[in-house]
């Protein structure tokens, strides 16, 4: 337990660039506290004392805002930050060196018994707000965009986004578990592609409309070397990401 404790601490300095001193990390850091509390807390689980390892927990909560449930299964030099509104299921298994941010959850769906908790892979960067729920197992080396529902089972080295999660990423170039922020917006990307269709079946039909010399249809116009015609202004911002 001592090795997976120093193991937790060091690895505060490589994911955390406001981490300064030590002493800092000893006493500012919730994430590292709640996972204090919670080896302490699973150690006396897995020996079958009642009662104890959920007062633990539960004083783990009041004094960081971080709920694990004592039969939780956490890999070593996990990180936590922030943290405040994390929760991690009874059965949840979290592989080695996982990134997990605030408003996180590890949870099930129903009143299954048995394994009703995600099982996370190692290297695992679990963005703020994102739920992971049911049984199911989030392959090794995968980004979850911030904000992500995932209900299905995650192949290793991919990226997943949205709501409902979806694979927008395979394996290939290494990022860096720090960046996930860099990720792709699938639904702009559909409505773009959607947006295109439109456009092409415009001049399509503008150019049938000019061989049969008939009047040109309604809303069609010239191209004007746009990628996207619409003078709609609120698509047009959403599609180009302005605000974000």
């Amino acid at each position: 337990m001592l090795k997976t404790l120093l193991a937790d601490f060091r690895i505060v300095f490589e994911r955390d660039p406001a981490a300064r001193s030590w002493l800092e990390v000893l006493t500012c850091y919730p994430g590292f506290h709640a996972l204090v509390m919670h080896r302490f807390s699973h150690w006396l689980w897995n020996l079958g004392l009642p009662i104890v390892p959920r007062l633990i927990s539960h004083l783990a909560r009041f004094l960081t805002g971080i709920e694990i449930h004592p039969g939780a299964t956490i890999g070593r030099a996990v990180f936590i930050d922030h943290g405040m509104g994390v929760v991690i299921g009874e059965t949840a298994i979290v592989g080695d060196y996982a990134l997990i941010y605030q408003g996180v959850t590890l949870g099930g769906t129903g009143k299954e018994i048995g394994k009703r908790h995600p099982t996370l892979g190692d290297n695992v960067v679990v963005g703020a707000g994102a739920k992971v729920l049911g049984n199911i197992y989030v392959g090794h080396n995968v980004r979850i965009g911030a904000g992500s529902v995932v209900l299905r089972e995650v192949p290793s080295d991919c990226t997943v986004v949205g709501v409902p999660g979806r694979v927008v990423y395979r394996a290939g170039e290494r990022v860096d578990p720090l960046e996930h922020g860099s990720l792709p917006d699938s639904e702009a990307q559909v409505i773009r592609a959607l947006v295109d269709r439109i456009e092409s079946l415009e001049k399509e039909v503008q150019a049938l409309g000019q061989a049969r010399s008939k009047p040109v249809l309604v809303g069609a116009m010239p191209s004007s070397g746009v990628h996207c015609r619409l003078q709609d202004r609120v698509i047009e911002e959403f599609l180009d990401g302005s605000g974000i």
